[in-house]
């Protein structure tokens, strides 16, 4: 009903938005990233922070501002998406520069980071240290899948002996390229996050409006209640 809808509508809350939360991550673990593997005083490590610091806060802000706003809260929710990928952009090159893999979607340390859920940067870095412990005892195939050969008391299992599977050592990935890759995991879920917001963001000012359109219903409804 018209004469039930608030002058001002509940805003903020943005703690609660998935996107604030995986931003937080991202900006943390960005932050530990560029101390660790940019060079200091270097311009991208820098332009890395901000842009991680800028997803952060413009979701922050759309946030607050939409309860007078909703311009203001689309403007900077895609200030937001935009500085992500900004940042996506970062990790990718260093990556390509430094002749570093990028995993593919599906490649099984990334499922198994992607199935850990992390919301911490304590949680990535447990990660990261059981990717690099598998890497120093496990084998695999020509696909990547992981190849176990020993028992639970280290001998080789006898119905393993005879199948003609080709193995090789598990590359064991550097600290640097588990984290880029962590991070741009992250990175392309948040950026999907933020795509669906500001599609919904937009679809909700183009059918109700802003503060502008609110202010001439109240009015509209005050007038009708003094006729």
């Amino acid at each position: 009903m018209a004469d039930e809808e608030p002058l001002i509508p509940r805003h903020g809350g943005y703690r609660k938005l998935k996107s604030f939360q995986m931003g937080q991550l991202i900006y943390d673990l960005t932050v530990r990233f560029c101390e660790r593997y940019v060079e200091r005083g270097s311009r991208t490590r820098d332009q890395m922070v901000q842009a991680a610091r800028s997803g952060v806060q413009n979701i922050a802000e759309g946030s607050q501002a939409s309860g007078t706003s909703k311009k203001m809260e689309l403007k900077l929710t895609n200030v937001a998406r935009a500085s992500l990928e900004e940042l996506r952009l970062d990790y990718e090159d260093f990556l390509r520069q430094r002749g570093l893999p990028q995993l593919p979607p599906d490649h099984p340390a990334l499922e198994r980071f992607k199935n850990r859920r992390c919301s911490k940067l304590e949680e990535v870095r447990a990660w990261v240290d059981d990717e690099k412990a598998k890497g120093r005892t496990q084998t695999t195939d020509e696909h990547g899948r992981s190849q176990t050969n020993k028992d639970t008391h280290g001998q080789t299992r006898p119905d393993e002996m005879s199948v003609p599977v080709r193995v090789s050592p598990c590359q064991s990935m550097s600290s640097a390229t588990l984290v880029a890759n962590a991070a741009l995991s992250l990175l392309n879920l948040c950026c999907y996050l933020l795509d669906r917001q500001v599609a919904a963001q937009a679809n909700a000012f183009e059918n109700e409006g802003g503060f502008t359109e609110r202010l001439y219903r109240h009015r509209q409804i005050r007038r009708n209640h003094r006729d």
